[in-house]
């Protein structure tokens, strides 16, 4: 797991919200996968879709990517240059992840356990970690279990790693 390739995703997530692009996208990886489709799950991004190194295709009357069978394949020439393309969302003219930030580091990993997740959960501070204090503010956890929000691993009972902070 490569803590910095996922520090450069969330500052291009950040930038590419900053811009006002609709479309983007950042390297394919199990990890960047499972935490884009927890923003997706979260209501941060309106589409996650793999893909190579062009755009996909769209349909004509919606605003998801189409399948092309040929763009899916992967092979061994191919897997370096595979992308997760991602759709930003807009609400008011204002995005809708505005800000993302990690929280480990490379070099300082953040442990917390399910009732320290608990506290940051309900506003408190926990370790090195603040609060979640403003309204829509999610903090990702990774977990054995996958990539989850710090609000279901309190509820689940299980701890992890955080990864980073959305807002």
């Amino acid at each position: 797991m490569s803590l910095v390739t996922l520090s450069n995703v969330c500052s291009h997530l950040q930038n590419a919200s900053k811009a006002r692009l609709g479309l983007t996208s950042v390297p394919s990886t199990n990890l960047i996968l499972s935490l884009m489709l927890s923003l997706q799950a979260q209501g941060f991004l309106s589409s996650v879709s793999r893909g190579g190194p062009t755009p996909p295709l769209l349909l004509s009357n919606t605003s998801f990517p189409s399948v092309d069978s040929e763009d899916a394949k992967v092979t061994q020439e191919n897997i370096a240059s595979r992308r997760l393309w991602l759709g930003l969302k807009y609400w008011n003219n204002e995005p809708v992840l505005s800000k993302m930030s990690m929280l480990s580091k490379p070099t300082k990993r953040i442990w917390l356990n399910s009732e320290d997740l608990g506290k940051i959960a309900r506003g408190r501070e926990a370790g090195y970690v603040k609060g979640l204090t403003k309204p829509g503010e999610c903090i990702f956890v990774t977990t054995d279990r996958g990539i989850f929000e710090a609000r279901e691993c309190a509820e689940r009972k299980i701890g992890g790693m955080v990864l980073c902070r959305v807002l």
